[in-house]
């Protein structure tokens, strides 16, 4: 997503105290109840695997996640809490949980350690909820991942390191490049991946494509450049990106085609414009899901927080006053449109 931020907004959390600390986030998480992590995704599916163009359970049978992204750790972490990730797991009943730790914008790169460890907070949470959880590198600006390739190393080791026992993980390398090349990216990946596996062998990892994870559609491009040039690697997928007011048939009709050459997973989708805000199209959106289903491919909504725009989940408030998470009382329209759907999961 590229939208504007609020400045204010965040002086106004620090002021509160809402703003989770390292030490805050490494607390204990909050466990559910032995019924519900007996029937979590995780239990039916255990380890991951890219098979074909398709994403595939330890039985190698076909499945598609749903589930929804964080917003940015540096900006709502207050929202990503015992009870809020309770209320997804059980109330929700989402497969995924997308971490978004930006790397500007106020995030990793101004205190790797703090980041780094808010990271590990979220996967133990979400862990203990039977979810899986994608990793997000979220580099935006600039748009070439090879900014921060010396920085994702060092992530990356140490989130593979520490969870490599783990059946849960997906890593997202590189949230939404832009204004480079496939070629570039391609290289970022190839220099990133074997880093990756030295720790850690069996994790799949999603790879960010041209134009904002658009395949290339948003710069002219479209999914041919990586069907003819794909990422030497193994066990990995591509990502895509769309929101639905701004991205109509041109971007439906090339994710579509690209699905059936090299596997894709969607990251990140809104029902709003590619800001994650104004006006939801739910006509388009529910077109992207069909198409979605019918694919078996994976998704993930932006976003699980009380930002003022359409695209957050909750309505403002929500996350300073601690929910309530579960149910539909404290979500605006497109939270109340995409629980429901998230709550129709895969038959695994």
């Amino acid at each position: 997503m590229r939208p504007a931020r609020s400045v204010l907004l965040v002086a106004a959390l620090l002021l509160l105290g809402l703003v989770l600390t390292p030490a805050t986030a490494q607390s204990a998480p909050t466990v559910p109840t032995t019924q519900n992590a007996a029937a979590s995704p995780v239990a039916a599916n255990g380890q991951l695997k890219v098979c074909g163009t398709k994403l595939c359970n330890q039985q190698g049978k076909t499945i598609q996640l749903r589930g929804m992204s964080t917003h940015g750790l540096q900006w709502y972490s207050q929202c990503v809490t015992s009870g809020s990730l309770n209320a997804l797991a059980t109330d929700w009943k989402a497969d995924v949980l997308r971490v978004s730790m930006y790397i500007q914008e106020d995030g990793y790169e101004t205190d790797p350690r703090r980041f780094t460890d808010l990271v590990h907070s979220a996967i133990e949470q979400a862990t203990a909820r039977g979810m899986y959880v994608i990793v997000d590198w979220h580099m935006l600006d600039p748009g070439d991942p090879h900014h921060n390739l010396a920085r994702a190393k060092t992530f990356f080791s140490e989130i593979a390191q520490r969870h490599r026992d783990k059946n849960n993980l997906l890593y997202e390398i590189a949230n939404e490049p832009s204004g480079v090349s496939w070629s570039r990216i391609k290289s970022y990946a190839e220099q990133l991946i074997p880093v990756i596996r030295a720790k850690d062998a069996d994790t799949p990892i999603l790879v960010g494509t041209r134009a904002w994870s658009s395949l290339g559609v948003s710069e002219g491009a479209n999914e041919s450049e990586v069907v003819a040039n794909p990422v030497n690697a193994a066990n990995i997928m591509y990502t895509f990106h769309f929101y639905a007011y701004s991205h109509r048939d041109e971007y439906l009709q090339t994710l579509s085609r690209a699905a059936d050459r090299i596997p894709v997973f969607v990251t990140e989708f809104g029902t709003q414009n590619y800001a994650g805000e104004g006006a939801n199209d739910f006509a388009m959106a529910q077109r992207y899901l069909d198409l979605l289903a019918a694919k078996k491919i994976s998704w993930v909504n932006w976003n699980f927080s009380d930002d003022h725009r359409s695209g957050a989940v909750f309505k403002q408030g929500t996350c300073a006053g601690n929910g309530p998470w579960a149910g539909t009382s404290s979500l605006k329209p497109a939270g109340v449109w995409i629980r429901d759907r998230v709550r129709t999961p895969d038959d695994f």
